[in-house]
C-alpha cells in the first residue's frame, strides 16, 4: 500500500527532526519513494514563537492503516513530542499525520483517512502539489490541485531551498 504522511514541526531544529523521522519511517517502510520540498508557514489553529516547516514522504507499506498511526507515534514519541494538554493545537518537535494509503476511505474512533482537514489547509496542500497534484481525493473526487484552488485558508506557505 503507498502511503502519503505529512511531516511537521516547530520546536528545536526542526529540519533535523524531519530528517531523523524519515529515517526511523524507512526502517519499518520502504522508501521513501518521493519527497516534497520543505514548506516553512505559520502555527495553524494557535499563535506560537516559531513558524511550522512541513514536508510530504510516500513510502509503501505492508501495515495496515491503525499498525501504522501506532508506529508514526512512536516516532513522534522517540523524538521528543509530549502528549497534548489539552485539545488545543500546541507547538511540537515532531508531527507525522497520515493523508492518505491508496484510495482507502477509513474512518475509526482513532484515525480517519483521507486526513479530514488536508482540503482545508494550505500547509498540506502546497506540498501536496510537488509530486500528487493530480491525485483523486478518493472521499471528495477532485485532484490535490482542484482542492488547491478551492482552499479559503490564504495564510502564506513559502518553498524552502
Amino acid at each position: 500500500m503507498n502511503v502519503i504522511l505529512l511531516l511537521g514541526g516547530n520546536q528545536g531544529i526542526v529540519k533535523n527532526y524531519l530528517s531523523k523521522a524519515i529515517k526511523l519511517l524507512s526502517e519499518r517502510l520502504s522508501g521513501p519513494i518521493k519527497a516534497s520540498n520543505l514548506y516553512e508557514s505559520e502555527p495553524w489553529g494557535f499563535e506560537a514563537q516559531q513558524n511550522f516547516i512541513n514536508q510530504v514522504v510516500q513510502f509503501k507499506t505492508e501495515m495496515n492503516p491503525h499498525e501504522l498511526l501506532v508506529y508514526t507515534q512512536s516516532i513522534e514519541k522517540q523524538l521528543g513530542r509530549k502528549e497534548k494538554a489539552g485539545i488545543q493545537y500546541e507547538s511540537r518537535p515532531i508531527d507525522i499525520d497520515i493523508l492518505f494509503c491508496d484510495e482507502l476511505i477509513l474512518q475509526s474512533q482513532r484515525l480517519t483517512i483521507p486526513h479530514p482537514l488536508l482540503h482545508e489547509r494550505r500547509f498540506t496542500l502546497l506540498p501536496l502539489m510537488d509530486h500528487w497534484s493530480q491525485f483523486t481525493h478518493p472521499v471528495f473526487k477532485r485532484t490535490i490541485e482542484q482542492l488547491l484552488k478551492d482552499c479559503i485558508d490564504l495564510n502564506p506557505v513559502l518553498k524552502l531551498d
